[in-house]
């Protein structure tokens, strides 16, 4: 019974670990970034889809929440925070769609299985990215007006990127998913 909760402790750990990683490696992805109007391109996308493929939904979703969290508080944990400001009057900005996205795609990027074939992989892929673009649309239109070329902002200018992105984690996605058994 005591190794049984001593393991049970143990896990907890572990998991706690990963999620405070999971949420420091999101933070720095936010920082790598290529400016663009009203949206930044980061690296976001791609760790919130290798959180998911990595180490499941539980972990994905822990870490992507924590990271939110974080950067509601006034942490400076987004891409373009402190310099355009911290906590929920950031949050709510142009970028809060895609945020939101994040917990969509991370869910659904732990759908992805190891016996998938790399076509499938590929697809599941495409389709959590998705979602970050149409929460990200959503709100945006909401946010700078409907009249506004809100494709052309907000999804356009990244697809290449996020073509490559979803290429190159699609390739490593097998390995990725052996992580799983250690967490």
């Amino acid at each position: 019974m005591e190794l049984i909760k001593q393991n049970t402790q143990n896990q907890l750990v572990k998991s706690l670990v990963v999620i405070v990683l999971g949420s420091i490696i999101l933070t720095v992805s936010a920082k790598i970034k290529i400016p663009f109007y009203p949206v930044p391109m980061t690296m976001q996308t791609f760790v919130v889809l290798l959180l998911g493929v990595s180490f499941g939904y539980k972990i994905a979703l822990a870490s992507v929440g924590l990271y939110l969290l974080e950067g509601i508080l006034g942490l400076p944990v987004f891409s373009n925070s402190p310099e355009r400001g911290v906590g929920l009057t950031y949050f709510t900005g142009p970028t809060m769609g895609y945020l939101i996205g994040f917990l969509s795609a991370c869910f659904l990027a732990s759908l992805v299985k190891k016996d998938d074939n790399y076509l499938i992989i590929f697809l599941k892929l495409v389709l959590s990215v998705s979602t970050i673009y149409i929460f990200g649309v959503l709100w945006l239109g909401t946010i700078i007006g409907w009249d506004k070329p809100i494709l052309e902002l907000g999804v356009i200018p990244f697809l290449i990127a996020e073509i490559f992105k979803i290429c190159l984690l699609t390739v490593i996605t097998k390995k990725l998913i052996s992580l799983r058994k250690f967490i």
